[in-house]
């Protein structure tokens, strides 16, 4: 089992770590729209690994079957290793290339109410509020948090459904 969560782990870690160095350093400028849609998009990718790794563990370890919580013990390995990856690439990233990224992004959503046309009142509301996560994801910690909460969800869900379309029974438990 290690060697494959190990290997399906890491490429969905190389996966996600390396389009979310290739979006940031691509996509420098433009909307922040277009680089949520090919970060989601690429999640999804990625989390196909576990999919294939809960595959190979069903075809190549198990014997052919593999109940649903052994699956999701596969699955929810291969979506830690993948969203440690993330967030590390991530860390290097803001920390040693984009310091400023909270700041932008404020300005970007800020800018976009206004586009929408909120009155001023709820642009200032908004203002105190992006001012104040961007003070906050100064930490460590935190930034660790939100970055997690990113891919987390998507992985949950893949290793959820992969778990369940590949998990079967023995057939003599079937019998009875």
């Amino acid at each position: 089992m290690r060697r494959i969560v190990l290997t399906y782990g890491l490429i969905a870690a190389g996966l996600l770590g390396g389009m979310l160095a290739l979006t940031m350093w691509l996509f420098d400028g433009f909307s922040l729209e277009y680089g949520q849609l090919i970060g989601y998009t690429t999640m999804v990718v990625a989390f196909l690994m576990i999919y294939f790794g809960v595959r190979s563990y069903r075809d190549n370890v198990a014997g052919g079957t593999v109940r649903f919580g052994r699956a999701v013990t596969v699955g929810s390995l291969i979506m830690l290793l993948g969203v440690v990856g993330y967030v590390a690439t991530w860390e290097v990233i803001y920390y040693g290339f984009a310091p400023d990224f909270a700041d932008t992004y404020a300005a970007a959503e800020i800018e976009k109410a206004r586009a929408e046309g909120q009155s001023e009142a709820e642009v200032a509301a908004l203002s105190a509020k992006m001012a104040e996560f961007a003070e906050s994801y100064q930490n460590p910690l935190v930034n660790i948090a939100f970055t997690t909460l990113e891919p987390l969800p998507v992985g949950v869900v893949l290793t959820l459904v992969s778990a369940y379309a590949l998990s079967r029974k023995r057939e003599d438990e079937i019998r009875g």
